[in-house]
């Protein structure tokens, strides 16, 4: 194989999708996933069109996965593989059925990768709300086993860029905290914490992971060994048969007829 044909064999395009209304952060988790993505590879950041500016809880977590789906019916490009940039927010299960490009949830990646260089992990977050959100995605996942525990650092999203000494500082308090509880590596459990995982490992001295990245870094993994998601069982295709009314939000669509190309 040639360079240029290994060039293009490495060329996706991967799409980092946020959970919340909030550009200014889909455009910072759009630049920190390029800085992750091999050289070809194209990177997009994509905005829900409704919903919350931030999730944080069951209610907001709900209505971001709907806001997420819809994002990804109106996007009109194809793309090779998502990220999904919310930390323990509903969607992962609906999306790999209705798509078959890998899709990766931070909350996964993270995880994956600290089990990979620790014995046992903990993860940092933002508002006691969050908490229970997380443990039942990661208990879904079956990444918890070897979790010491979430801490919040009561931080809401939208504070996070307001003061970042403050709120690394927050985070290092709450990890410290988990590694006195043994654990030998922090995940950051929350997408607009992405950036900070050097600083907090240099103070720390242990592995600190970003979702965005490692999920980025993961997507890659399984589309360069050609894998796409199972339509077996769980994640059968949709029936592109079966009427819908109202879905995707559009004022001027009434029902969806599911595109067969786009389903399986």
């Amino acid at each position: 194989m040639s360079s240029a044909e290994i060039s293009d064999a490495a060329a996706h395009q991967i799409v980092v999708l946020n959970c919340n209304t909030n550009s200014v952060l889909t455009r910072s988790l759009e630049a920190i996933a390029r800085l992750a993505a091999s050289p070809g590879s194209t990177v997009v950041g994509l905005t829900p069109p409704f919903g919350p500016e931030s999730a944080e809880g069951y209610y907001e977590s709900m209505i971001s996965a709907t806001a997420m789906f819809a994002a990804l019916e109106k996007y009109p490009e194809p793309f090779d593989a998502v990220v999904l940039a919310g930390f323990g927010e509903h969607g992962r299960e609906g999306m790999r059925q209705r798509w078959e490009v890998p899709v990766v949830d931070i909350t996964e990646a993270g995880p994956i990768l600290a089990n990979l260089v620790a014995h046992r992990y903990g993860v940092v977050t933002t508002l006691s709300s969050t908490v229970p959100v997380i443990w039942e995605s990661l208990r879904n996942a079956g990444l918890h086993t070897r979790c010491i525990g979430v801490e919040a650092s009561e931080i809401p999203v939208s504070s996070i860029h307001t003061d970042i000494a403050e709120v690394a500082g927050a985070l290092e308090s709450r990890a410290r905290q988990l590694v006195s509880r043994g654990a030998e590596a922090i995940v950051l459990g929350c997408a607009g914490f992405a950036g900070l995982d050097l600083e907090l490992g240099r103070r720390l001295g242990i592995p600190v992971i970003d979702g965005v990245p490692a999920g980025v870094r993961l997507a890659e993994a399984l589309l360069s060994a050609g894998m796409s998601t199972s339509k077996a069982h769980a994640f059968s295709p949709l029936n592109p048969a079966k009427r819908w009314k109202g879905w995707p939000p559009a004022a001027s669509t009434e029902q969806m007829h599911l595109d067969p190309a786009r389903v399986s």
